[in-house]
């Protein structure tokens, strides 16, 4: 079973090497095969039954999101950044129980996510409307929100009882990992370049996947 988080780490390394040295044909190669490496050890890992099974369907659609972006970030973007929106809202689905747990770490969890994403998504749609931008306004503030929401509910599984203290900590962190490699993409993207954006970018956005399917095989397993 371990042998697809085995290759999954392995690609995801060869991705970012790829994209730090600007190895297109490798990129093609490592990128999706990052993805169906996660699913195959989600698949082995759990059967798919259960809340699994929304977290690999979820998997499927960053898969979708990742080759749109992959053939054309500026052409495609619409097209990847619905496809990565659909992916949250199947995570979203795999965590539905954490968001009806409402208790005062619930309530501090949830304002201190919506004071420090509406920030970010502020300053980003300003930057977006100084270039003109203005079509991608709602679909990338939607997609914040929709995000902001998953990495409420897989933070949430912390004080939760029902999940393993193990399970609860890598999809914390794969959750949060994920939010901060879509911050960078889209502040290189509409505020300003970064150093080392892109391969920041794809490092954060890989572990991050990987911490949240290595939780939920830890959790339904």
């Amino acid at each position: 079973m371990y042998i697809w988080l085995i290759l999954a780490l392995l690609f995801a390394a060869l991705e970012t090497i790829a994209v730090s040295q600007n190895l297109q044909r490798l990129e093609y190669v490592a990128k999706p095969a990052v993805m169906v490496c996660l699913f195959l050890w989600l698949y082995t890992g759990t059967g798919l039954q259960g809340n699994a099974l929304w977290f690999g369907i979820g998997i499927l659609f960053s898969l979708a999101g990742d080759v749109l972006l992959m053939l054309s970030l500026e052409r495609l973007f619409l097209f990847g950044l619905v496809a990565f929106l659909v992916a949250h809202i199947f995570y979203i689905t795999g965590f539905r129980d954490e968001l009806t747990v409402i208790n005062a770490w619930s309530l501090i969890l949830l304002v201190v996510i919506a004071i420090n994403v509406s920030r970010l998504i502020r300053r980003i749609i300003a930057a977006m409307r100084l270039k003109g931008q203005n079509r991608l306004v709602v679909p990338v503030a939607v997609y914040g929100t929709v995000i902001s929401v998953m990495l409420y509910a897989a933070m949430s599984t912390i004080y939760d009882p029902a999940w393993k203290t193990s399970a609860a900590f890598f999809v914390s962190v794969g959750a949060f990992l994920f939010c901060a490699s879509d911050v960078i993409l889209a502040w290189n993207k509409f505020v300003a370049p970064l150093r080392n954006g892109r391969v920041l970018n794809i490092a954060l956005y890989h572990l991050g996947q990987i911490g949240l399917i290595a939780g939920v095989i830890s959790q339904f397993g």
